[in-house]
């Protein structure tokens, strides 16, 4: 047996919750699933193997003047990605555009029989979308 059986949660660090929130949670449709006087939110992405939530969690950036580095190859985190269903990512691809969102298409490296697109979140981390082609 694998040790590692799913991904359970990604930690973000934000200047804004409200921006990070409102782009997880109302544009993505992540729940938040932490106690509302909580100073981290968690917000549920689903559900991995043997219940436990696959999570991201934003957290207040420790010094609330700091700033993340503007040149994406400088930045720690890449991209993290969501998985949602073909029926669904059409949608959510128009929801970002309305948004105001850059949009950006792409092709997955090792991944066949898919759509992918990205967009970035309020603090500049890339979030890619992959469906599974319809």
């Amino acid at each position: 047996m694998k040790p590692v059986a799913g991904l359970a949660e990604i930690v973000l660090w934000t200047h804004d919750m409200d921006r990070s929130l409102a782009f997880y949670r109302d544009l993505f449709g992540l729940e938040v699933i932490s106690p509302p006087d909580f100073p981290k939110l968690f917000l549920s992405a689903g559900t991995g193997p043997g219940g436990i939530p696959e999570m991201i969690v934003l957290m207040p950036h420790p010094e609330p003047g700091g700033t993340f580095p503007a040149p994406k190859p400088e930045r720690v985190l890449h991209h993290m990605a969501f998985a949602v269903d073909p029926g669904a990512y059409d949608d959510l691809e128009t929801r970002c555009r309305a948004a105001g969102l850059e949009v950006r298409q792409g092709i997955h490296p090792v991944l066949k029989g898919v759509r992918t697109f990205y967009v970035d979140d309020p603090e500049g981390n890339e979030v890619e979308i992959i469906a599974l082609e319809a």
